[in-house]
């Protein structure tokens, strides 16, 4: 029998960084996103397109570490069993479910998953204002996924199987090294997390959704304009069929501007381990810088100074 999916969609990802001021002007001013909140040393920002309150948290900090990643629940009673299967298991929590303090409240609770990232769950978090992206407007319309780094990623998507019920889509592997990351979904969108597999627990890279390939290409341009550092891109996945443009925010974390993630049909969709080492794998269109072992390395990001240390708020 299936186990039942609780989790219905990824909120948002929360960053802590030293260079607060830099980091909020590059995501505000730049990537495209709204202030919706602030507090001394966090700002809240939201995507125009998407009903969440914010999609990145932004933490004044001593040291740049990942924050948490935050995934979306129905119902506070789903809240309820996901926290009370997680602890039957053993897994240690930081936070019982209770009220959320952060803009639309909601109801969650907060565990450290197998590489001791933070992980919130909440449900009844009050619905923002948003609005429809207008053709050619280059900002993000959601957050589209996430991707995490792990030294042991089989046992990482092993952990998100069994303990949150996220289904394998699809696998990169290589001939030479094996598999290298795990598309992971909990909805019918190809992914909405990602496992990497990398030398240590960190971010790989936060994407964001634009309105269409047009848009897409706007944004990849003006970013490119504006003197940021691209790592890779632009071309289109094959794993996903999704659009990608991938850049290093101030304190080299990688985010992607993309579109066009592919909606499956979960009932009939068998995953597919695509070979890495073939370029049409990496860019169906053949028009981004060739992947190598330098464009990979880029995206292992700094060790994670957050490991099994919950952040402060």
């Amino acid at each position: 029998m299936e186990t039942q999916r609780l989790i219905t969609h990824l909120r948002h990802v929360d960053l802590a960084v030293p260079d607060f001021d830099t980091q909020v002007t590059f995501y505000e001013d730049l990537w495209g996103l709204t202030r919706v909140a602030d507090d001394s040393g966090v700002v809240f920002l939201a995507a125009e397109g998407s009903p969440e309150q914010y999609v990145v948290r932004i933490r004044e900090a001593s040291e740049k570490r990942l924050d948490l990643v935050a995934f979306g629940a129905a119902t506070a009673a789903d809240v309820d069993a996901l926290a009370a299967s997680l602890l039957a298991k053993g897994i240690q929590l930081i936070s019982e479910p209770g009220k959320v303090d952060t803009p639309g409240g909601g109801y969650g609770f907060r565990f450290f998953d197998i590489d001791g990232r933070t992980v919130e769950i909440s449900s009844d978090v009050a619905p923002r204002v948003h609005r429809k992206i207008e053709a050619r407007e280059s900002i993000p319309v959601r957050l589209s996924h996430v991707v995490l780094n792990s030294p042991n990623a089989s046992a990482t998507r092993d952990w998100y199987t069994e303990n949150l019920s996220f289904a394998l889509s699809d696998t990169l592997s290589h001939p030479y090294i094996g598999d290298v990351m795990y598309f992971m979904r909990c909805n019918p969108q190809h992914h909405s997390l990602a496992i990497a597999q990398g030398p240590h627990t960190s971010l790989h890279h936060a994407s964001f959704e634009l309105r269409g390939v047009d848009e897409y290409m706007f944004g990849t341009g003006r970013l490119l304009r504006a003197g940021v550092r691209k790592i890779w891109g632009p071309g289109r996945h094959m794993a996903g069929d999704n659009t990608f443009t991938y850049f290093f925010d101030p304190h080299g974390n990688t985010v992607e501007y993309t579109t066009e993630l592919e909606l499956l049909d979960e009932d009939t969709w068998h995953p597919h381990v695509y070979d890495f080492s073939q370029p049409e794998v990496t860019d169906q269109w053949g028009t981004a810088n060739p992947m190598n072992e330098l464009v990979a390395k880029e995206s292992f990001n700094d060790p994670d100074r957050g490991v099994f240390v919950a952040p402060p708020l």
